[in-house]
């Protein structure tokens, strides 16, 4: 009965730190937190559901197959987002944003695949020096909750403060 109990309290405790505010204090946070099940893990560290959020060291942006039409893929063909909050080519994306939305980072110029336009392509550098991949001046990322190629389940979501879309080759967001 005591283990039941402490199994419990615990939970509960679980539960209740996981509807808290943080960041910004947008309304949307703490649903995000919860729907994205967020782990204790940091930013950079990989899991095996997600897209590495170590650099690559040469990162490659292609043209991808969703049920949303073509859009712009990166590891293991994973679907790349833009952050309607992001200005001036800059990230707004950071702690518990970026682990919820990882972002795209290379330690080198990235290249482009097939159906993307190199002049598009370009990096920005991230507040922890990190160099993300940008597409039109649009900071690049991933979406925690894309677990396998040609998924969108981060299309058309507010979150963190703006909108998250998937990009189309011509480097704006694919409509929702």
């Amino acid at each position: 009965m005591r283990k039941l109990l402490h199994a419990g309290v615990l939970a509960l405790g679980v539960f209740a730190a996981g509807c808290g505010a943080a960041g910004d204090g947008s309304a949307t946070e703490p649903m995000v937190a919860n729907q994205v099940n967020a782990s204790p893990t940091s930013p950079g560290t990989p899991t095996s559901s997600s897209p590495s959020t170590s650099p690559a060291t040469r990162a490659e942006v292609r043209l991808g197959d969703t049920k949303i039409g073509k859009v712009l893929v990166g590891e293991r063909d994973r679907t790349l987002y833009l952050f309607e909050k992001d200005k001036g080519g800059k990230s707004s994306c950071s702690g518990p944003c970026a682990q919820a939305w990882p972002p795209f980072l290379t330690d080198g110029k990235p290249r482009a695949g097939k159906g993307v336009k190199e002049k598009l392509l370009g990096t920005t550098k991230r507040d922890d020096g990190t160099t993300q991949v940008t597409y039109n001046h649009h900071p690049l990322y991933y979406f925690i909750k894309d677990t396998t190629a040609g998924e969108t389940n981060g299309q058309d979501l507010n979150s963190f403060g703006a909108d998250w879309y998937a990009v189309g080759a011509d480097g704006k967001k694919v409509p929702g």
